[in-house]
C-alpha cells in the first residue's frame, strides 16, 4: 500500500466512515478524526464522555455519537449494564448506518466477543472493515497469552479487510503469528499527542510548582504503571546514581491498574527503605491533561524502561514537548530514538545498564543544550509523525478498501 505523494490532489471518498474508538484513548482517537476530516473524510464517530471534545462537534463532516455514555467507576451491576447497552446500540447503529468501511481503533470490553461475532456481524451486513492493531498480540506483553486470546486475534485480523501497525517488526509479526497478508496490512506513523495543553508555561515555573531546584537533574517516568514498564528497573538504576548525589530527582506519575497494586507496594517498599528513596517524587494517581505538562517541562529526561512493549505514546507525547528520551531497546522503540540527538537506548531489564545511560546523558552535550535541543526534538518528531502524514496514508487504505471487490 502506498501513500499519494505530497502535493498530489486528494482523491475524493464519497462513502462515510465509522470509527469505533472503544470509548477512550482520546488523543489518538481526536488527531485522526481532525486529520481525516482535513481530507474530506466524512466521519461517523463512536465514542464516550472520555473522548468527547467541542472539535467532535464543530468540525465539518464529523458526527459524533456518544454509544459509550460515561466511563467512569461505577458498581458491577452498573458497569455491566452499561457495557450491554452500548453493545446493544452499536449493534442497532451497524445495522441502520451508511457507513461502508468501519474502522476499529480499539474493539469493546468483551474483547472475544468482539473480535469474532462483532466482526462476523459487520462481514454479513457488507461493510469492509479495517483495524488499527496498537499491538499484534498484548497478550504476549501482559504476559497472559492463550490459546484463545491468539485464536480469536487470528480470526479478527483474517476477517479485516486491511490491518494498520505502526512500526515494520509490527507488520511481520502480524504476518508471521497470524497469517495476514502483505498486501492486507500497512505500517503507519503513530501520531504526535496534541490534545494535552501546552502552554507558555516555563520550565522554570513548572520546576517551582513541583519544589525542584533549578540544579537538580530530574528523571521523568509517566503514565499507568504496569509491570511490562519496568519501574522496578528505573528505581534500582536511580538509587544506584542517586547515591551521595543529592542533585538527582526522579519523579513517578501515574496510577496502578487494580490487578497491578501489589507490584507497586512491592516498588515502593524498596524506595521506602533507601536512604536515597527521599530523592524519588511520588504522584501515584491519574493525571489529567491539564496538567500533564508541568511533569514534562519541570524534567530534563524521560525514562521508558519498558521489558515488552510494540510502541509507546508517551516517547511520542514526550518529543511534543522537545524532552529527550532513555529507553530500552524492546519493540521498536530504538527505531524512534537518534542516539545523542533526541535521547539514549540501553538494554531492557538491566538497572545497571540502565543507570550507566542516566549518567551518560548528565554529562552529554544533549543534555548541556536542553534549551536549543528542545526545538529540534520537536520538529523531528512533528516530521515523522504528523496527523497529515496518517491522515493521507489512511484515506488511501480506505479507497483502495473500497475498490477491492466492489
Amino acid at each position: 500500500m502506498k501513500a499519494s505523494a505530497h502535493g498530489e490532489a486528494a482523491r475524493p471518498l464519497a462513502d462515510k466512515v465509522a470509527l469505533l474508538t472503544g470509548g477512550f484513548d482520546k488523543p489518538y482517537a481526536l488527531g485522526l478524526v481532525l486529520a481525516l476530516a482535513s481530507k474530506g473524510v466524512a466521519l461517523e464517530v463512536i465514542g464516550s464522555d472520555q473522548v468527547d471534545s467541542p472539535e467532535m462537534h464543530t468540525t465539518p463532516g464529523v458526527r459524533f455519537l456518544n454509544l459509550h455514555g460515561s466511563r467512569e467507576e461505577a458498581g458491577l451491576g452498573a458497569k455491566m449494564l452499561r457495557v450491554l447497552v452500548y453493545y446493544a446500540r452499536l449493534i442497532g447503529y451497524a445495522a441502520s448506518s451508511e457507513a461502508k468501511i468501519f474502522h476499529i481503533l480499539w474493539n469493546g470490553k468483551f474483547q472475544y466477543f468482539d473480535r469474532t461475532a462483532l466482526m462476523l456481524y459487520y462481514k454479513l451486513l457488507g461493510k469492509k472493515i479495517v483495524l488499527t492493531a496498537h499491538n499484534v498480540n498484548a497478550g504476549v506483553r501482559d504476559s497472559n497469552d492463550s490459546w484463545i486470546n491468539q485464536a480469536t486475534l487470528k480470526i479478527q485480523y483474517r476477517l479485516a479487510d486491511h490491518t494498520f501497525v505502526h512500526t515494520e517488526k509490527m507488520k511481520q509479526e502480524l504476518l508471521r503469528d497470524f497469517g495476514v497478508q502483505e498486501r492486507a496490512a500497512t505500517v503507519i506513523p503513530f501520531g504526535i499527542n496534541n490534545t494535552v495543553p501546552n502552554t507558555d508555561l516555563t520550565g522554570a515555573e513548572a520546576r517551582r510548582r513541583l519544589d525542584i531546584a533549578e540544579n537538580e537533574k530530574t528523571i521523568l517516568f509517566f503514565g499507568a504503571i504496569r509491570p511490562y514498564k519496568g519501574l522496578e528497573y528505573l528505581v534500582e538504576a536511580f538509587l544506584r546514581i542517586a547515591a551521595n548525589q543529592p542533585q538527582y530527582r526522579l519523579i513517578v506519575a501515574g496510577a496502578p491498574r487494580k490487578d497491578t497494586e501489589q507490584y507497586l507496594a512491592e516498588i515502593e517498599r524498596t524506595i521506602d527503605s533507601h536512604p536515597q528513596g527521599k530523592q524519588i517524587m511520588r504522584r501515584i494517581q491519574y493525571v489529567p491533561d491539564e496538567e500533564t505538562e508541568l511533569y514534562f517541562k519541570a524534567a530534563d529526561v524521560l525514562a521508558l524502561p519498558y521489558t515488552h512493549v510494540f510502541q509507546s505514546g508517551v516517547l511520542f507525547l514526550a518529543f511534543n514537548f522537545g524532552l529527550p528520551v532513555i529507553a530500552t531497546d524492546v519493540g521498536s522503540i530504538g527505531e524512534d530514538i537518534v542516539e545523542g540527538r533526541t535521547g539514549l537506548v540501553c538494554k531492557p531489564r538491566d538497572a545497571q545498564g540502565l543507570a550507566s545511560a542516566l549518567e551518560k546523558y548528565f554529562a552529554s552535550d544533549l543534555f548541556k543544550n536542553l534549551d536549543i535541543q528542545r526545538k529540534e526534538i520537536k520538529d523531528y518528531a512533528n516530521a515523522r509523525h504528523s496527523w497529515d502524514l496518517v491522515g493521507e496514508i489512511t484515506r488511501d487504505v480506505y479507497l483502495e478498501s473500497l475498490e477491492v471487490n466492489g
